[in-house]
């Protein structure tokens, strides 16, 4: 026993069927007739859900990838693109693709820093270095 369509979100009548079908033709350039066979396909899939919005990633989706040379440009053949996997699959990688990168996980914190000297400290400091460096110096000649 099939399951029930879930409900759609705008009615699948005969108008709706022709702007997907006009939709699908502007998009891809071409100009199919309207025939009862192709009817039935477009019904099938707009009763399960699917929008003109969808129709249109779709098929832009298809496109980008025909042009990079990723897709078989069979890929927007109607009898092709109305199978409802296919399209289901197809809309689901390009909502993938268009979302940005999850955010990257936060660095990990560094260690404390060293407590910074005083003034005097750091001179002290840099007076060793000098005497350090001299005796480098004296050992080198």
């Amino acid at each position: 026993m099939s399951e029930p369509a879930p409900p759609t979100s705008f009615p699948v009548n005969a108008d709706t069927i022709g702007q997907a079908h006009q939709l699908y033709c502007q998009l891809t350039g071409q100009n199919l007739r309207l025939a009862f066979d192709r009817e039935r396909m477009w019904y099938e899939l707009l009763r399960l859900g699917y929008s003109l919005q969808d129709l249109r990633a779709v098929i832009l989706y298809l496109q980008r990838e025909i042009r990079a040379q990723r897709r078989n440009v069979g890929a927007l053949k109607l009898s092709n693109l109305l199978q409802p996997d296919r399209f289901e699959e197809d809309l689901q990688i390009s909502r993938v693709r268009l979302r940005p990168p999850p955010p990257s996980q936060p660095a990990p914190p560094s260690p404390p820093s060293p407590p910074s000297l005083s003034p005097a400290d750091q001179q002290q400091g840099r007076q060793r270095a000098l005497e350090c460096l001299r005796q480098i110096k004296a050992g080198l000649r």
